[in-house]
């Protein structure tokens, strides 16, 4: 009887496993971005100039969250590769889909980063450092990895047309300046001598390897919106502000380089991060505030034409978030107030952007609606887009 009892018990486990298996079927890489519009609210909100009460708890308990879901997503995306492999190689074959491989190095980067930050206020500095060194050298692989794959099959493979240029195309090529950004905070905790020079280093490369690839592709990108291009569906609308990811996370970088080489360059380059601090900074973010008006102006244009929620809605997170910490940067080399003023108020602007994404997110996980199959693409000609769920 128990032999029988255990083979009635093996098929309905069978189909249990295949039943949830089925449930992310369609879950891409795309949703690694809820895990760093949600890390960057902790990092971001404990650099503020403010003396609230509970705030740095409240930071901590936010990347605890971006931490549960980073490890509930890898777990998932497992069962995807496991179950699903021909729909994952799909997923990477996807010109519109490729592209975001290159946040799952950023999601595990942010959190990452967030350990050193806040985490360590729960889980000792130890622990932080344990965690933070794992997720940043395999985000780092990854990225890099990311950063030359994913370009490799566009030209190969995907061979996609100029007007079909979206800022998704940035993805992988910024995860290595999330590399950047966050590697000085391990100097520090390494041997004193060449192991931290070369991690320094080692950042300022992928600084520059970053930086280039992005003025490489960011004209390509403005080409399409101003000079007659297809126009971006709304959908995908959202998008326009991943540019400023690169240049908040670039200015972020400079900071970072600023903070750790004091001690660790000879002289005069340790304090010539320090000059390029406040040289590049400056200016980059000037920039960037010009691009949140344009992308602003754009989004609001789509909203009135019917835009509704999407999974590219969290492009209103990260790259905003990395204008917060590059806000911060400013504010600690120049002293001036008016970068502390424009941190917070980017803060604000990326708390609710965060609190829009998050509902929406859990209302469509618990009807379903965000991990069913994509719907067909309209009959006819059309822009490579990409699922926007």
């Amino acid at each position: 009887m128990l032999t029988a009892a255990h083979a009635l018990q093996a098929p309905r486990a069978a189909a249990v496993v295949r039943v949830r298996a089925e449930g992310v079927r369609h879950l891409g890489p795309n949703w690694y971005a809820s895990v760093m519009g949600t890390a960057i609210v902790a990092t971001a909100g404990a650099g503020l100039p403010l003396d609230i009460p509970g705030v740095r708890t409240a930071c901590t308990a936010v990347w605890a969250l971006a931490l549960a879901t980073l490890v509930a997503l890898l777990a998932a995306r497992t069962v995807h590769w496991t179950h699903h492999r021909n729909q994952a190689r799909a997923h990477l074959l996807d010109p519109a889909m490729a592209p975001f491989y290159g946040c799952l190095s950023m999601a595990l980067l942010a959190v990452g980063g967030g350990a050193l930050v806040v985490g360590r206020d729960w889980i000792g500095l130890r622990a932080a450092v344990v965690l933070d060194a794992a997720l940043f050298t395999t985000g780092t692989l990854v990225g890099l990895a990311a950063a030359v794959v994913v370009p490799y099959l566009m030209i190969v493979r995907h061979r996609p047309e100029p007007a079909q240029a979206t800022p998704v195309w940035l993805l992988p090529l910024v995860a290595p300046m999330v590399s950047a950004a966050l590697g000085p905070s391990l100097v520090p905790h390494l041997p004193a001598g060449e192991a931290r020079q070369t991690l320094l280093l080692a950042c300022f490369a992928m600084f520059g390897l970053s930086l280039l690839a992005t003025l490489v592709m960011l004209p390509l990108i403005f080409a399409r919106l101003v000079t007659g291009g297809a126009p971006l569906p709304l959908a995908l609308t959202p998008t326009l502000f991943l540019v400023l990811g690169p240049l908040g996370q670039s200015t972020t970088a400079v900071d970072r380089f600023a903070v750790a080489a004091p001690g660790v360059l000879p002289a005069p380059y340790d304090q010539g991060f320090g000059v390029l601090a406040v040289l590049y900074g400056v200016p980059v973010m000037g920039f960037a505030m010009l691009w949140l008006a344009l992308a602003g102006a754009m989004v609001l244009r789509a909203r009135r034409r019917g835009m509704r929620f999407a999974m590219t809605w969290w492009a209103f997170t990260f790259p905003v978030g990395t204008c917060v910490t590059g806000a911060e940067g400013l504010a600690r080399h120049t002293g001036l107030v008016v970068y502390d003023g424009l941190a917070v108020a980017l803060y604000a602007l990326l708390l609710a952007a965060w609190a829009v994404a998050a509902v929406h997110t859990a209302r469509g996980l618990l009807s379903g609606r965000l991990l069913a199959a994509p719907r067909p693409a309209p009959a006819g000609p059309a822009p490579t887009t990409g699922r926007t769920r």
